[in-house]
């Protein structure tokens, strides 16, 4: 069968620019709104994974869905510290870091509106068993003492939480002495301060998780067989990647579910935008139509023409929505995470599966919109397209 040259098929597009831009416009607004929902999500799974270290192990209240609900008695704490394969710290010290973790209710710079933030007592080998996070300006807080530092979403985004201010939680103000930079991971949304004087200033008996750094991954397993053979423990330990990914799941798949939702709403009326100007397309075309089945094009690749000049006219919306959708990794946005209740700074995030996906839907919605116009250009007979010429 012979086919239609492509450039045939641009160039009609081409002469009627304003209708294809109008078209094509529609369809880019849709493909913006679907694109940009699976970067949301993107964008969270990857700031909570990030959070995590391939060769920590968290250890949590058995049940315990996050943080904030967990409980660890000192007890049971020093039994974990105690256990074999745990890596250690160029002075010989287990590198161990017992954390109470709370949220806390601060005002938003601008708005003033309470937002809960994830508050982390730490220490030194806490630090330690983060790399990634660095310090930006000022110092790490001294042991034993009111001074917190602030993740870099946290100081921009909370009054009283930059370098220098002061905050007021649990009974007593709080000196900002430092904001640290947590490569875009979720500590980035966080405030931390020595673990004992949290302990103290929030009245709490327990830590909320035990982060300790394996000498050796292969030892997880057993290191898990044995804290949760022990009957005195009660506690769960997983790979600190895979619990921050859990953490992510919920609401990143809530995103996605009502984002795609709302997509394949919109994808109706861009469908329906594709049909109208291709159905307008053939009425001004029924002589052109006649033409080419006189010079020996068949029916299939008139129908493939016209579905061809669809499915093109899509693929320049997908291409323009997906564009603006790009520019949306320069955008910071911060959401409640469903897992911990607390205020997450995030960044959209584009992904090669996401453009492909984007760019499939397009063509998608070109095709079902082109479908019935194509079939009723190839249906028509030569005799009647010459008619009407």
């Amino acid at each position: 069968m012979k086919a239609i040259p492509l450039s045939y098929i641009a160039r009609n597009l081409w002469v009627r620019r304003v209708t294809t831009l109008l078209t094509a416009g529609g369809m880019a607004l849709v493909i913006y709104v679907f694109a940009t929902v699976l970067m949301m999500s993107e964008g969270i799974r990857n700031t909570l994974v990030a959070t995590g270290q391939p060769d920590n192990v968290i250890v949590l209240r058995k049940g315990a869905g996050a943080e904030i609900n967990s409980g660890i008695a000192r007890s049971q704490a020093a039994i974990v510290e105690s256990l074999p394969g745990i890596a250690t710290d160029g002075q010989g010290r287990p590198l161990v870091s017992k954390e109470p973790v709370v949220l806390n209710n601060l005002p938003k710079r601008g708005s003033g509106k309470p937002s809960n933030v994830t508050v982390r007592g730490t220490s030194e080998l806490g630090l330690q068993l983060r790399p990634g996070v660095r310090m930006l300006e000022g110092r790490m807080f001294r042991a034993g003492s009111s001074e917190i530092v602030t993740g870099r979403s946290v100081a921009q985004g909370f009054q009283g939480a930059a370098l220098g201010e002061t905050l007021r939680f649990a009974g007593r103000d709080w000196t900002v002495v430092g904001v640290f930079d947590a490569g875009g991971s979720g500590f980035d949304s966080e405030i931390w301060g020595d673990a004992e004087q949290m302990l103290q200033a929030f009245r709490r008996d327990a830590f909320s998780s035990v982060v300790f750094r394996l000498q050796d991954t292969s030892q997880f397993e057993a290191l898990k067989a044995a804290i949760e053979a022990d009957p005195r423990l009660q506690l769960e330990a997983k790979p600190e990647v895979r619990f921050y990914a859990e953490q992510s799941e919920a609401l990143a798949t809530f995103i996605s579910i009502l984002g795609t939702s709302l997509s394949v709403i919109f994808s109706i009326g861009a469908i329906v935008g594709a049909m109208i100007t291709m159905f307008a397309a053939v009425a001004q075309r029924i002589g052109e139509i006649g033409t080419l089945r006189a010079l020996g094009f068949r029916r299939g690749a008139v129908l493939l023409a016209f579905l061809g000049e669809s499915m093109l006219l899509s693929l320049v919306g997908g291409v323009i929505g997906l564009g603006a959708a790009a520019l949306m990794q320069t955008v910071n946005i911060s959401t409640t995470n469903f897992q911990t209740f607390a205020e997450l700074a995030f960044q959209f995030k584009l992904t090669p599966a996401i453009v492909w996906k984007t760019l499939l839907f397009a063509l998608f919605m070109g095709f079902v919109g082109g479908f019935i116009p194509a079939w009723r250009a190839a249906r028509l007979k030569i005799v009647d397209c010459l008619r009407e010429a």
